[in-house]
């Protein structure tokens, strides 16, 4: 069953009616073809009405979305052949991140990505998407070892942050990310790097220092989640829509700001609502960008990727 969000509600009624009519029409083998088609017209005419002017937290909530394809979806559905590979060889393997080899379209790639959980189940398993410092250790270890082989590198960003517990911070949470982070900067292969739903603090950073870091249509990318930035400011999550507009969060604020190098259309509504569409849209995004940067030479890729990172927020007045 479909679950809608509160902004999505009118579409609900119609989208109700619209399966009883089909059901109506099928038992009593009656032709309402012109009526089902007339209430389809409406049902899209209302879903660009809300979908067109959406406001940033709208977007927060749909990067959310329990029916959002996560990590394993988009790699089951655009590889050819999937790998994975476990462990980062000093404590154990952390299921919030995975990584392995794939094939797409007969090119090798090293995906590495946060994965949640679709039930309560899969959510304790995954740890909500929240990785421990063994979980970028493994990242690390991936990348490291697709350099050694000269294959390309693509992350799935889709993280509320990394796990902030005691034990994670026992075990050098803070400098398993940075590490992170200045290696990536090194790397000698080509690094896609995709924000497909949640890119918060340095949890997503973490494994997105790129070539090319783009973002899906809803997502967003941010140091702090709105709730928690209105906690602060205000002492209460009652401020989280103003918070998310004032911090300019989604992707095309992002793009504007130059923060990140592109954005990955989703299908009208969103991208749980077409898994397999946003699948091909992505192996597209991620083919057609490895072309580019392929053809760069690995210290001229090095160099680009220090330059684009160290221009961030300077202001030449």
């Amino acid at each position: 069953m479909r679950t809608y969000l509160d902004f999505e509600k009118p579409m609900a009624e119609l989208e109700r009616k619209l399966e009883e009519m089909k059901a109506l029409a099928q038992q009593n083998n009656v032709d309402v073809s012109s009526a089902i088609s007339l209430l389809e017209n409406n049902i899209t005419e209302l879903r660009k009405d809300i979908f067109g002017k959406l406001t940033s937290w709208q977007r927060v909530q749909l990067s959310r979305h329990p029916d959002r394809p996560y990590t394993l979806d988009y790699i089951q559905l655009i590889c050819d052949e999937f790998i994975e590979l476990h462990g980062d060889r000093q404590v154990r393997d952390d299921p919030a991140m995975i990584g392995g080899l794939a094939n797409i379209n007969g090119q090798t790639f090293m995906i590495i990505g946060q994965q949640k959980g679709r039930n309560t189940k899969q959510r304790q398993h995954r740890n909500f998407g929240m990785p421990n410092p063994e979980g970028y250790r493994k990242a690390l270890r991936l990348m490291k070892l697709a350099e050694k082989f000269n294959v390309p590198i693509v992350t799935l960003v889709d993280t509320p942050g990394a796990f902030p517990g005691m034990e994670a911070e026992e075990r050098g949470q803070g400098e398993a990310i940075a590490r992170n982070i200045k290696e990536m900067f090194l790397l000698k292969v080509p690094v896609i790097c995709i924000i497909i739903g949640e890119g918060a603090s340095g949890g997503a950073i973490g494994i997105a220092i790129g070539d090319r870091v783009l973002m899906l249509e809803n997502t967003w990318y941010s140091v702090i989640s709105p709730e928690n930035c209105s906690t602060i400011l205000w002492r209460s999550w009652d401020f989280k829509e103003q918070a998310a507009e004032a911090m300019k969060i989604t992707a095309k604020d992002m793009k504007n700001n130059k923060l990140i190098d592109g954005i990955v259309p989703e299908p009208l509504g969103g991208a749980h609502l077409d898994h397999a569409w946003m699948a091909a849209e992505l192996k597209k995004t991620i083919l057609s960008n490895f072309k580019e940067i392929a053809s760069l030479s690995p210290q001229k890729r090095i160099d680009q990727r220090i330059d684009k990172f160290c221009a961030m927020g300077v202001v030449v007045e």
